[in-house]
């Protein structure tokens, strides 16, 4: 049976009679007048705090390095720096609120293109490092090598120099000291900017092993060399001609001038020893230079290598073919190619043309 229109008014006027009064209750209870408002100022904080937390975003990548012992302040000029004032504070501003400590990690970190505030603010204060590439390549000494990875990683150059110098640091790896440039094969390796250089001799090491496996290991042993050794013989060569299809020419030469105890007689051995790469022209004056590394005075290979080499260097120096060279000149086109002599007066003839070539041209 559908509802009188009587029963409808009814239900009406008793349902607006059992309506809340809302101002009446605030009037006589004004905390909920207080705790509304709380919450509304609470509300509008927290928008303006998270709002711009999660709206802004990184505009580029950067790779934010935080020292040993960094302050808040460190951090957040380096973010700055990449990233500008404004997303820095906000940064900041989140490390505050979610109660981060960047600045107690010691490392490089990366904050990404597109990140929030609050993303960078995770990304420092409990992300994964960000590994730093370190690229060795034709570091003529260690003290240049050292200060070149220096550049890249959170160390002295002094700290590395010194680490190599204790031999018991090196011993693993069947070199000492003055041999230390052999440990570091050219190369590009990831590390972590905060490693220490005991970190980055361990991972050049074990680089440096995996590359004497067995079977290097085995043509140095038939050519009479340690790993060291070769590498020092791969350093003269690699300085003598930038020839790849060369390399393995010269380096049997100078092997049949060990063979024979004849002096390795190697320019650049004695630019080395002059700490001048730039000559151009090896005078009589120079071969003169007191040194261990000046192969014109001292019989055998020099105590180290020259430079850093690389694995094909290597491989030029054990897999050398054989033939009867002893003497080798730069041929006289200039051309960077060798020409190569089995006794002493066909090298004088090479010698001689070179030489006019070079007066010719002025190079002194």
């Amino acid at each position: 049976m559908a509802p009188r229109p009587d029963d409808i008014n009814k239900d009406i006027k008793e349902g607006a009679s059992s309506k809340v009064d809302v101002g009446a209750i605030l009037r006589k209870k004004p905390w909920i007048t207080a705790l509304v408002a709380a919450l509304i100022l609470a509300g509008i904080i927290l928008l303006y705090i998270f709002l711009p937390a999660v709206a802004n975003r990184a505009e580029t990548s950067a790779i934010i390095k935080i020292p040993n012992n960094a302050t808040p302040e460190m951090v957040k000029d380096s973010i700055a720096k990449y990233l500008g004032d404004k997303y820095a504070s906000k940064v900041m501003m989140m490390t505050i609120a979610r109660k981060g400590n960047p600045h107690k990690r010691h490392g490089a970190f990366e904050i990404k293109e597109g990140m929030s505030p609050m993303e960078a603010e995770r990304a420092l204060s409990v992300g994964p490092q960000k590994p730093v590439k370190v690229t060795i390549n034709n570091a003529r000494g260690t003290n240049i090598l050292a200060d070149r990875i220096s550049q890249k990683l959170d160390f002295s150059a002094d700290s590395l120099i010194n680490y190599l110098k204790d031999e018991n640091n090196l011993k693993e790896y069947g070199i000492n000291s003055e041999q230390a440039l052999a440990l570091f094969i050219d190369d590009t390796y990831e590390m972590f900017w905060n490693a220490s250089p005991k970190g980055v001799t361990d991972k050049l090491g074990s680089h440096f092993k995996k590359v004497w496996n067995d079977q290097r290991l085995e043509k140095a042993k038939k050519i009479g060399l340690t790993p060291a050794e070769v590498v020092t013989l791969a350093s003269i060569v690699d300085e003598e001609t930038l020839k790849m299809d060369e390399k393995p020419k010269v380096a049997r030469l100078y092997l049949n001038r060990l063979d024979k105890n004849m002096k390795l007689q190697a320019d650049p051995t004695v630019k080395f020893a002059l700490g001048d790469f730039s000559l151009r022209r090896i005078l009589n004056k120079h071969l003169e230079v007191e040194s261990p590394y000046n192969t014109y005075k001292v019989t055998g290979l020099p105590p180290g290598p020259i430079r850093t080499v690389t694995v094909k260097d290597i491989d030029a120096v054990l897999d050398a073919p054989q033939h009867d060279y002893l003497y080798m000149c730069a041929k006289e086109d200039f051309s960077g190619y060798h020409n190569f002599a089995k006794d002493y007066s066909t090298h004088l003839n090479n010698a001689r043309r070179y030489q006019r070539a070079l007066n010719e041209r002025n190079i002194k």
